[in-house]
């Protein structure tokens, strides 16, 4: 049950920066079918990226063995400090693009590329894959769902704060271990 917990912080930090960006993109006027085909994209990359992740990270982690726990926390260490530094980016950095097709796609591959690094660290410390990659697809789902909607309602009421918490959690977890 413990695992499944950690899983589930993990997955929320981790699909923070989905939730964060789905806020500023809800703002667009999206339709409940654009919403709920944003948040399925955005779950399914969430789903592939830390399953190609975790894939490199078993393979590393046969070569590296002891450090690969050390290598693991150092990643989402890394990721986390992204996530913070990111926060305070101003939103006109981000170039917004339309949510639909390949402005989708692209937008999707954005917002889970740090999943991917997550995986690594997740591969070697071998967590268990199905469930790692589905948690953190489903919340990803979620949270995009989530902030595209109150995108919709609150405006800018929250903003970057969401990816701000989600990188202290991932700084957090890194700590853990590495000590």
């Amino acid at each position: 049950m413990g695992e499944i917990f950690t899983l589930f912080i993990m997955a929320s930090a981790l699909g923070m920066d989905a939730f964060s960006v789905a806020l500023g993109m809800g703002m667009l006027g999206l339709r409940l079918k654009q919403i709920f085909n944003i948040g399925v994209t955005i779950g399914l990359f969430h789903i592939i990226m830390p399953l190609l992740g975790i894939a490199t990270g078993k393979l590393l982690s046969n070569y590296f063995g002891m450090i690969a726990t050390l290598i693991g926390g150092g990643l989402l260490l890394i990721i986390g400090l992204q996530m913070v530094l990111s926060s305070f980016k101003s939103d006109e950095d981000d170039g917004m693009m339309q949510p639909v097709g390949f402005g989708l796609l692209m937008f999707a591959l954005s917002v889970s590329l740090d999943s991917f690094s997550a995986g690594l660290s997740f591969g070697m410390l071998g967590t268990k894959t199905a469930l790692t990659v589905l948690m953190m697809g489903i919340v990803s789902m979620v949270l995009a769902w989530a902030g595209l909607i109150m995108g919709s309602k609150f405006k800018h009421y929250v903003g970057s704060y969401g990816e701000l918490l989600g990188g202290f959690i991932l700084i957090g977890f890194g700590i853990k271990l590495i000590f």
